[in-house]
């Protein structure tokens, strides 16, 4: 019964689709009429806008009047009240406005109708088995005519009425529906046919399934978008539905390959931008899916590595092929003028055709990295697919100015997958010694994964300069980009495959390839010009490749040197670099040097006694320090001394900071390792030892003070001022905390006045005296009144210590007590260091001088009346009080007499 009412419904939908196209018929023949009358009438410079009365044209009033009498829906004009029109320009070729009752009756019913139809062809087959009238053959058969006849009928329909339906109707036209109903039902007999009746053989069944799909796509180029979609799932899924044995993986893909291409090539030909995205995650799921199942199948059951491989190959080289570059070279926009990261991305992200790019490289991507984490045995198949596929989707990047998200999902993969494979395969060690018997020998002596990534490197050099020789004027925000990848990716790849698979004391392999890579970008930097049509971008993709140049460099250093050679080699490289600019003034060239002095920063960081503890040296200042510091500092000096003129501030700036630096570097490790018997460990420093480090950190907050007078510098300014911090702080935290010897009982000498209170605090109490004294005026007040301060405070420790030591002697630990004498003689020396900083005050009209003053005197009464009152006896008591009010009373002549100069006299009264 329920059938039956199908039935009933499918046909009232056609008698209602028939009566719908007969009048549309009907108006497209009055259309016509009125447009063959609108040109006879118009002159041969007429516009595209004709007046309209109630949205129609005014010289057509009669012909509407008369099909008012044949359309009663409209109401007709009388002819005795005169139409007063109202001008309204309409477009000539405006689009239909598409209202809920257009989308109801012309589209909506349209797709319900041939969904209709095909579940009529189902459930007609349904009820004649489950009646019985008719065998499974005539049922069979039944069905592959039914599907025919849609498809002849819809042929029948496209024909006669295509070429008049509005454009706004093309996804609902019914004999697009009817056609993918044909093919449900044709798809869905075969089926059929071949799994519950076994009608057809496997090869047989596929050829059929096949045959439909392809003609589903064909026809859609005729019917629209939406029977090529239906054509493609079919064919892609048309292989789940017949099973076999002993399938052939090779088959397999090569046939959802050809149905790829023939998808995409149907998207090319029509314009057509979704098809060919659901076209490559499709085929993505299929490749997921086939490594995927490593997971739960024998590895004898698994796809072989080149067939999706191929197949993959195959979607790389189509996307390139039927979606040339030419086609969307116009929709580059112009390199803006506006500097910023995400304008630059934005702009690189955005050129077209952006899913076509995006989903195809998600393919590529999440497919490759599933067969490398699918974690086959070590065979070489998965290694030289990841490697070919990687490196046609850069090629596909570099080959298309509009390919610049297939050329970042290429670098990010060929990352990823080296890393995977380094993890998955951490346990390859490759022999530290390479055998000269034989070629093949040499070859074996390299992991096949160290290989492959060599070899990918290699291919993003290339695609890299040669994209960037041939576009680095017309594009130079995506040569920018390309000189970015072909430095970084090389040097990335060769860098995970040496720590896991190279030979620490000596990988030729790994050396060549830097070297090899090297030569190609300086190659390329010399190669190419300035880009004259964008400054923003000038000189940056000689820039990036000069730097890439110097890690390539660096890393084939390292491959074939190791300890002091490579700590001292990579600035000379740099060197080089530094050199060159006397005769190529390009921008990149000192920055060789500062970056060559991050990675000795880092080797040093790593390993500080450069050769290793058991072969560092005994012997004080020239040993391998002397070396492994010196030599970089003084290269780095001499790049600063020698660029002195250079244009660049910044480059200029960075390397008299970085000279600096690490001059004051070297000094303190020799300090280090001298003071310590030639030894390089972590113990505490000593008091002497850290009164150096102090020392030099004030220096170096002077050296960067003066550098930043000369050539303003934020990085030298704030610099200067952080090295002024972290000197104060070092003096308030260790020399007067940690490190001091009433706390430490360190020995302290028997000379006096030379001694380690000396270096300890009276040098540096001068050290921050001078350059507060230098920076007046120069920089910020807070800090100036914070380095005077402390050169207040560490000369108060210095006079105090120096007390208990006479007194106690070398050792004047806290434990020791005090002397009355020790304590009186306290009182004496801070009130002669408070008047002292008060004349000093005075003198340099310093009020945190006169300020310290007058906490020395403070802290001195405050300890006449709470200490001296109660441990001071005899005449010792009296002179501590005696002396302390001549003191206070010499303080206030002295600052009424200041006060006196510094007052305005009154003016006099007016005769």
């Amino acid at each position: 019964m329920y059938e039956l009412l199908v039935l009933v419904g499918v046909l009232i939908l056609l008698i209602g689709q028939r009566r719908l196209s007969n009048r549309v018929n009907q108006l497209e023949a009055e259309v016509k009429t009125l447009t063959l009358r609108l040109q006879e009438g118009s002159s041969a410079n007429s516009t595209d806008t004709v007046p309209v009365v109630n949205d129609r044209p005014t010289e057509t009033l009669p012909e509407l009047e008369t099909a008012a009498h044949t359309q009663p829906d409209e109401p007709a004009l009388s002819e005795t009240e005169p139409a007063t029109p109202e001008l309204i320009p309409v477009a000539a070729n405006a689009k239909p406005r598409e209202s809920f009752e257009s989308r109801l009756g012309a589209q909506w019913t349209v797709w319900v109708g041939g969904l209709a139809l095909a579940l009529g062809g189902v459930f007609l087959v349904r009820y004649s088995i489950e009646a019985g009238l008719l065998g499974p053959a005539a049922r069979l058969t039944l069905a592959t005519i039914f599907g025919l006849l849609l498809a002849a009928g819809g042929e029948v329909l496209r024909r006669g009425s295509l070429p008049r339906l509005p454009q706004a109707y093309n996804n609902a036209m019914i004999p697009g529906i009817l056609t993918a109903a044909a093919s449900v039902t044709l798809l869905a007999t075969v089926f059929t046919a071949h799994a519950f009746y076994g009608f057809l053989g496997l090869t047989t069944a596929f050829v059929l399934l096949a045959l439909v799909s392809f003609a589903t796509l064909g026809l859609s180029l005729l019917h629209g978008q939406a029977l090529a979609g239906l054509g493609l799932v079919a064919g892609l899924v048309s292989p789940l539905l017949v099973s076999s044995d002993d399938p052939s993986f090779y088959v397999l893909f090569g046939y959802l390959t050809t149905v790829w291409c023939a998808a995409t090539l149907a998207a090319r030909i029509r314009e057509w931008r979704l098809l060919p995205v659901f076209a490559n995650l499709l085929m993505m799921c299929w490749i997921m899916f086939s490594w995927g199942s490593a997971y739960v199948l024998e590895p004898s059951a698994l796809p072989p590595p080149p067939a999706s491989g191929i197949a993959l190959i195959v979607m790389i080289a189509g996307t390139a092929f039927f979606w040339p570059g030419r086609r969307f070279v116009a929709d580059i926009a112009e390199p803006a003028a506006e500097r910023g990261l995400w304008r630059y991305t934005r702009r690189l992200l955005a050129r077209s055709p952006k899913a076509i790019m995006i989903s195809i490289s998600l393919a590529v991507m999440l497919s490759i990295l599933t067969m490398v984490a699918a974690d086959l045995p070590a065979i070489a198949d998965p290694v030289l697919i990841f490697v070919a596929v990687t490196g046609c989707l850069a090629g596909l990047g570099a080959g298309r100015r509009s390919a610049t998200i297939p050329a970042i999902f290429a670098g990010l993969t060929a990352i990823w997958g080296i890393s995977l494979f380094a993890l998955l395969d951490a346990s390859r060690v490759v022999s530290s010694t390479l055998p000269q018997a034989s070629v093949d020998g040499w070859l074996s002596s390299i992991a096949p994964e160290a290989l492959g990534g060599l070899i990918l490197g290699g291919i993003f050099t290339l695609c890299g300069c040669l994209f960037i020789r041939r576009n680095d004027r017309i594009d130079p925000e995506f040569s920018v980009f390309w000189a970015l990848l072909a430095s970084i990716i090389p040097l990335g790849i060769a860098s995970i495959t040496f720590i896991n698979y190279g030979a620490l004391n000596g990988d030729w392999w790994h050396a060549i390839a830097m070297l090899l890579t090297a030569a190609a970008l300086l190659a390329t930097a010399l190669r190419i010009s300035t880009s004259e049509n964008d400054a923003a971008f000038a000189h940056m993709s000689r820039d990036l490749l000069l730097l890439g140049s110097f890690g390539a460099l660096t890393l084939a250093l390292h491959c074939l040197t190791k300890g002091l050679a490579t700590t001292i080699g990579v600035p000379i490289i740099a060197a080089a670099y530094v050199l060159a600019a006397s005769r190529y003034r390009w921008r990149g060239l000192p920055w060789a040097m500062i970056a060559a002095a991050f990675v000795t920063l880092v080797r040093i960081g790593w390993e500080p006694t450069i050769v290793g503890v058991q072969n560092l040296s005994t012997t004080p200042v020239f040993n391998q320090l002397l070396a492994g510091y010196g030599v970089p500092a003084a290269l780095l000096t001499f790049s600063a001394w020698f660029l002195r003129r250079w244009e660049g501030r910044r480059a200029l700036n960075a390397l008299q900071g970085l000279a600096a630096l690490m001059g004051l570097i070297a000094i303190a490790i020799l300090v280090r390792h001298g003071m310590n018997g030639g030894v390089l460990n972590d113990a505490v420093p000593t008091l002497g030892e850290q009164s150096i480090y102090t020392l030099l950190l004030i220096g170096l907050s002077g050296i960067l003070m003066t550098l930043d007078f000369g050539n303003p510098s934020g990085a030298l300014r704030y610099g200067s001022i952080l090295a002024g911090v972290v000197a104060t702080l070092n003096a308030l935290f260790l020399h007067l905390g940690a490190l001091n010897p009433f706390f430490t009982d360190e020995n302290l000498g028997s000379w006096p006045l030379v001694n380690l209170l000396l270096p300890g605090y009276l040098l540096p109490a001068l050290a921050y005296a001078g350059l507060a004294y230098y920076a007046r005026d120069k920089r910020p007040r807070p800090y100036v009144v914070m380095l005077a301060i402390a050169a207040a405070i560490l000369v108060f420790a210095w006079a105090t210590l120096s007390v208990r030591w006479f007194w106690q002697g070398p050792h004047i630990a806290e434990w020791k007590g005090f002397l009355s004498a020790e304590t009186y003689t306290y009182s004496v020396v801070w009130l002669a260091i408070g008047v002292g900083l008060l004349v000093l005050g005075s003198r340099f009209n310093a009020r945190s001088l006169r300020l310290a003053s007058a906490a020395l005197v403070l802290i001195a009464v405050c300890k006449a009346f709470l200490i001296d009152m109660s441990n001071l006896e005899g005449i010792l008591r009296a002179l501590s009080f005696i002396g302390l009010g001549g003191v206070l009373i010499g303080i206030g002549l002295f600052y009424q007499k200041v006060l006196a100069r510094s007052t305005p006299a009154p003016e006099e009264p007016a005769a």
